[in-house]
């Protein structure tokens, strides 16, 4: 189940990266959260516990909180109106801003997903706090007055879809990967008391 985990994350990533290059927001916003909700989810899952575990590898630095907080800075730092300009002028930048992306979301996954409760339990508060930033970037996008990035040439609906799917999609990856995890750790304790 890992392998294939990890195969279907790692084939989403050049999708998510030709959705994001095809321009517009509606399709950049695709690409960064095919990046960071979906595909780096499923291959921070295939890769948990094997060497190329990045929480198993260094457990004190890609802790749940710590990744959290560098995911929330990466997403918010490339939506900043001169960054996402300079992203869309520039492939190089834009390769980099995808890469960012996987790597931040694979970390974040990465920390927690990774073993013991405790690192379990607060993997439940990263992505509960992650799905909100999300949630709250996706609604000032979607629901601005003006558009936000006006060297795009695409108009203010197309940023407004944009906001949709990051809700959609970001929010609610996060979201239900939470609540997952909560279940598993309560069904756990009550196994442990049985």
């Amino acid at each position: 189940m890992k392998r294939w985990s990890l195969w279907i994350g790692v084939l989403l990533v050049p999708l998510g990266w030709s959705a994001a290059a095809l321009g517009g927001m509606t399709g950049h916003m695709a690409g960064h959260m095919i990046a960071v909700a979906v595909a780096a989810p499923l291959i921070a899952w295939g890769l948990t516990g094997g060497t190329l575990d990045a929480a198993k590898a260094w457990p004190r630095t890609v802790t749940p909180l710590a990744m959290s907080l560098i995911e929330l800075l990466v997403v918010w730092a490339w939506h900043a109106p001169a960054v996402r300009a300079a992203a869309d002028a520039s492939s190089l930048l834009l390769g980099l801003e995808q890469a960012c992306f996987l790597i931040a979301g694979l970390l974040l996954w990465s920390a927690v997903l990774g073993t013991g409760r405790e690192r379990r339990a607060s993997g439940v508060g990263a992505l509960l706090l992650t799905s909100m930033h999300m949630t709250l970037l996706g609604a000032l996008v979607g629901l601005a007055p003006r558009p936000l990035y006006p060297h795009l040439s695409h108009d203010l609906p197309d940023q407004q879809l944009g906001g949709v799917v990051m809700l959609l999609v970001g929010a609610a990856s996060y979201f239900i990967g939470a609540l997952a995890m909560l279940a598993t750790l309560l069904r756990n304790a009550e196994d442990a008391r049985a």
